[in-house]
């Protein structure tokens, strides 16, 4: 498949309120019936709130993404508070149409606000592959170390899910260029809207962004759902044309 359409949910979250926002974001997506792949933000279940109750495996949330990707057709990703063996985490997860579920955990836990007091850090990274595209999903404060998003020849589309402030919006709108760039990948950043229960401003600023850092959409500080084609052909024109890949360096995560 030489084509890949997003769908980015750039969206308001109610608080610590799973049904509410489960409830809006399928209204927001009611109308999208032809999109290979839906993004929504980090946390988007409770907002960015390392209290709210968590989930487990089998619980509400993961059921109602497989209902919705069974339903759209379209694989579909996000974060939310999974609770498994006593350890909570906040866990990206990709919920395939043919009922398949897939989980990458946060790996780096945001230390201004002490995250890791209230869950546990995730080893390694998760590759997907997705309609002939392989996808490489992380979430937000990822964003801000390249080695662990080293492209190693192995993913076209890295995905960044996001609570991500205002105050820090620049820093977000540049990371995601230079990891596109550095990458030769595909980037696509998804992040929320409005006030949390915390006084925090978060004003979207969702990006998706080709392997020679253009900008293919920039979201402003509202709700919005836009769809986005990647090309696959496009993709492997950079690379070809630019090999840079190849004279990487190669790193062991430990």
């Amino acid at each position: 498949m030489t084509k890949l359409s997003v769908t980015l949910v750039q969206c308001h979250l109610v608080w610590e309120n799973p049904s509410a926002n489960r409830r809006k974001v399928q209204q927001l997506l009611n109308p999208v019936n032809k999109s290979d792949l839906i993004v929504l933000p980090e946390m988007f279940s409770t907002a960015f709130s390392m209290t709210a109750q968590a989930e487990s495996m089998q619980g509400e949330t993961i059921q109602w993404m497989s209902r919705l990707a069974k339903d759209k057709q379209a694989l579909i990703i996000g974060s939310l508070i999974v609770e498994e063996h006593e350890k909570k985490y906040n866990r990206l997860i990709c919920s395939f149409p043919n009922g398949a579920i897939e989980y990458y955990d946060k790996r780096h836990l945001f230390g201004l606000i002490d995250e890791s007091a209230h869950f546990k850090a995730g080893k390694q990274r998760l590759i997907i592959n997705y309609k002939n595209w392989r996808i490489c999903p992380m979430i937000c404060y990822d964003l801000r170390f390249p080695v662990f998003s080293r492209n190693h020849q192995d993913y076209d589309v890295l995905i960044y899910v996001a609570n991500w402030p205002e105050t820090r919006i620049h820093h977000w709108k540049k990371l995601l260029e230079a990891r596109a760039i550095e990458n030769q990948s595909y980037v696509i950043g998804v992040n929320r809207v409005g006030n949390d229960d915390n006084g925090i401003f978060f004003n979207g600023q969702s990006r998706v962004i080709d392997a020679s850092g253009l900008c293919l959409y920039e979201g402003n500080d509202i709700e919005d759902l836009p769809t986005v084609e990647l090309d696959y052909q496009s993709l492997m024109f950079v690379r070809k044309k630019y090999p840079f890949l190849g004279d990487a360096d190669d790193f062991t995560i430990h």
